[in-house]
């Protein structure tokens, strides 16, 4: 009688099974197209060409251009148009660019140099090169000390200079490998520790390091942003975003974002965290309150675009990326090489509401 009534009990159950099977796949469908189809979808797309690979981008918050670091030059792109407004060369491997607050210097963090170059934002002349520690990459300028910090991802530390003279103040010992930093406005600093997946805070008066704070499960963190009206912060790590507590170090929150982050933006007005990933997509986070947060929108971009800069004024998100060729065999001293860029495939993608 079981092997009778068993079968027919199977059945049963399998009908169950592909119902709920297929329960569970629209609505994961549905989910997606509805991320997909949430506020945000690419507005334009500037083909600017150019050979070579590109880092961080920075809009000025007085021109309005927008500053994408390409390898040995700085592209300045008028964001009204997308055509080029000017090309600062002479470079050797640029990571960032940040501008002071009274309108007059940029500074560019040129690590193939060891140096940081100031530039004249009126004219994109540059103005001076100062020595740094090895490979700067991440860097911030600091407003209540109106000082400008460049973040030297390879020997570790801290170089702070000041921005009326351009002369180094202090070089700041760092736990580990620094990665992207924010200012609080207040006088405090926060940076990635990647090596050590950490987030340290610096009195940037004294150019001490107050806390080194663990970010666990976040690994490997890169891109930063800050809530400065809540005190929160945003680590971006592979599939995760670490919201941290700016005053405790405490991480409060885990959202779920796309695999190869390497920027993160925050929006005040919308209260709207960003991260763009190089698996072709950006997570938009909505902050519900300091410790809830939801997954608003995982907006398809494209491969690679993993670098991102927010405009508050404007609301507008710009990310880069370009075409690539088939990835190069692995090698002992290259055991994950790079795919080739295909020359002259270099976007800017615009994205806004």
């Amino acid at each position: 009688m079981e092997r009778i009534l068993k079968p027919h009990w199977n059945l049963k159950l399998w009908g169950l099974y592909l119902l709920a099977a297929s329960s569970a796949v629209f609505t994961i469908v549905g989910t997606g197209m509805a991320m997909a189809q949430g506020p945000y979808h690419i507005t334009a797309q500037w083909k600017i060409g150019g050979d070579g690979g590109w880092d961080y981008l920075a809009v000025d918050p007085m021109s309005k251009l927008l500053y994408v670091t390409r390898g040995s030059h700085v592209l300045v792109l008028d964001t009204a148009s997308g055509k080029v407004a000017a090309d600062i060369t002479g470079l050797k491997g640029t990571h960032g660019v940040a501008f002071d607050t009274s309108g007059k210097f940029g500074y560019i963090s040129d690590g193939g140099a060891n140096e940081v170059v100031v530039f004249d934002r009126k004219t994109n002349s540059i103005l001076q090169r100062v020595p740094a520690g090895t490979n700067p990459d991440g860097i911030v300028f600091e407003p209540v000390t109106q000082t400008v910090w460049a973040f030297n991802g390879r020997s570790k530390s801290a170089t702070v200079i000041d921005d009326s003279s351009h002369q180094i103040v202090a070089t700041v010992p760092l736990p580990g490998k620094p990665e992207f930093p924010v200012a609080d406005g207040k006088g405090s600093i926060y940076d990635n520790i990647e090596d050590l997946s950490q987030i340290v805070h610096i009195d940037a008066k004294t150019h001490k390091v107050l806390a080194s704070w663990p970010i666990a499960p976040c690994e490997g963190p890169s891109g930063l942003a800050i809530d400065r009206k809540h005190r929160r912060l945003f680590a971006v790590c592979d599939g995760k975003m670490a919201v941290v507590d700016a005053n405790t170090g405490k991480v409060v929150a885990i959202p779920t974002i796309g695999d190869g982050p390497d920027a993160a933006r925050f929006d005040p007005r919308h209260q709207l965290a960003f991260s763009s990933n190089g698996e072709g997509t950006l997570s938009v986070v909505h902050e519900d309150s300091p410790n809830a947060y939801t997954v608003l929108q995982t907006l398809p971009t494209k491969r690679g675009a993993r670098t991102m800069e927010f405009d508050g004024a404007s609301g507008k998100i710009y990310v880069v990326t370009a075409d690539f060729g088939p990835r190069p065999a692995a090698t002992v001293d290259r055991p994950r090489p790079r795919p080739s860029i295909l020359p002259g495939s270099f976007v800017v993608m615009v994205i806004g509401r």
